[in-house]
């Protein structure tokens, strides 16, 4: 399974997901979340990265010209879309993007399931709430374009290998407090989940 370490503040943490084999960093231009990063900040994370690591800028309520804009200041490579927007929207980022499905039942599940997507436990807050969703939803679908996240740890994510997940993300199931890794944590969880 593919990781992302989402709500990444600080280049320390940023380089301990790395080394520990992350495929992805995620970083939180949403003003409200306690893992907010100023787009200045995540520029200059991003420029000490090394080569090969798919840097994920997520947003909340803002305009394609606002993503595409941000996006492209800051060197971040993929945009995670984590409110509900219409398809026409897509096409105006003008940049490579990631749906978030935030799902409610198990029907949300088969929501765009021709494109890879992002899957998070319904809650009425945007992301890193711990919540997780009901994994026996998961049973019989092909999960082979689903990005699962919501209440992952390195407790618990081991128990998904038998789903086929394209890959996990994690936030606040590996933090020592909000907006900090544990760096234990962090590699103990990218360990099991690529094990």
């Amino acid at each position: 399974m593919r990781v992302k370490i989402c709500g990444i503040t600080n280049l320390e943490d940023a380089l301990v997901a790395i080394n520990a084999g992350a495929d992805a960093l995620g970083f939180v231009f949403y003003s409200e979340s306690p893992r907010y990063i100023a787009p200045e900040n995540a520029k200059t994370i991003i420029e000490k990265l090394p080569p090969f690591v798919e840097k994920v800028a997520l947003f909340v309520n803002e305009t394609p010209e606002t993503i595409h804009s941000v996006c492209l200041e800051t060197g971040c490579t993929l945009a995670q879309i984590h409110f509900d927007v219409t398809d026409e929207f897509f096409p105006q980022l003008r940049f490579p993007s990631l749906r978030v499905v935030r799902a409610q039942k198990k029907e949300d599940l088969f929501a765009y399931s021709d494109e890879y997507r992002l899957i998070d436990a319904f809650c009425e807050t945007y992301g890193g709430s711990g919540k997780q969703i009901n994994l026996e939803w998961f049973e019989g679908v092909d999960c082979s374009k689903i990005i699962l996240a919501g209440g992952l740890d390195p407790e618990n994510v081991e128990i998904l290998k038998p789903y086929g997940f394209y890959g996990v993300d994690v936030s606040s199931g590996v933090e020592a407090f909000k907006g900090k890794k544990d760096p234990l944590r962090v590699t103990t969880f990218i360990q099991k989940a690529k094990a």
